[in-house]
């Protein structure tokens, strides 16, 4: 599967797209010793005592790109998979995964910075285009077989 050339190019913005994820996990963790703001009572103790068992409005918005992240990339590696075992050209298929990519890094850098709607909206609705493209795109190369 590695010759099929947009499997490749897939593997490529996946790979991309799951060490994204770990970046904002590792930045969440980063934040939360930062600020003492431990979720876990034992977490606290070990970093202070139990005050800093509480809550962060900044350690809950690195959690909440996070969260975002796995909503919308795991939907998007399933999609990309097939859809790369469906034929389209290269071409196309780059473009899919380049532009949810770069929706997706936009959509982060907005939740984590906090910049001004409707930044994180657009780049959200931009990175699903290509999604619903990919879907659809699956249904119809399938629906013989449903």
């Amino acid at each position: 599967m590695i010759r099929n050339e947009v499997f490749s190019c897939f593997l490529f913005y996946a790979v991309l797209l799951v060490i994204k994820m770990y970046v904002i996990a590792i930045i969440t963790g980063q934040v939360r010793l930062r600020k003492k703001a431990f979720a876990n009572p034992e977490d606290a103790l070990r970093h202070g005592g139990l005050q800093y068992h509480r809550e962060d409005p900044y350690v809950e918005r690195c959690r909440r790109a996070h969260v975002n992240d796995m909503e919308n990339i795991l939907p998007f590696l399933f999609l990309g998979a097939i859809y790369s075992l469906t034929g389209p050209s290269l071409a196309v298929a780059r473009l899919h995964f380049l532009v949810f990519f770069v929706g997706r890094v936009v959509h982060s850098v907005a939740y984590l910075l906090a910049l001004r709607a409707p930044t994180r909206s657009v780049a959200y609705s931009v990175a699903q285009i290509p999604c619903v493209s990919m879907a659809l795109q699956i249904l119809v190369a399938v629906a013989a077989y449903a």
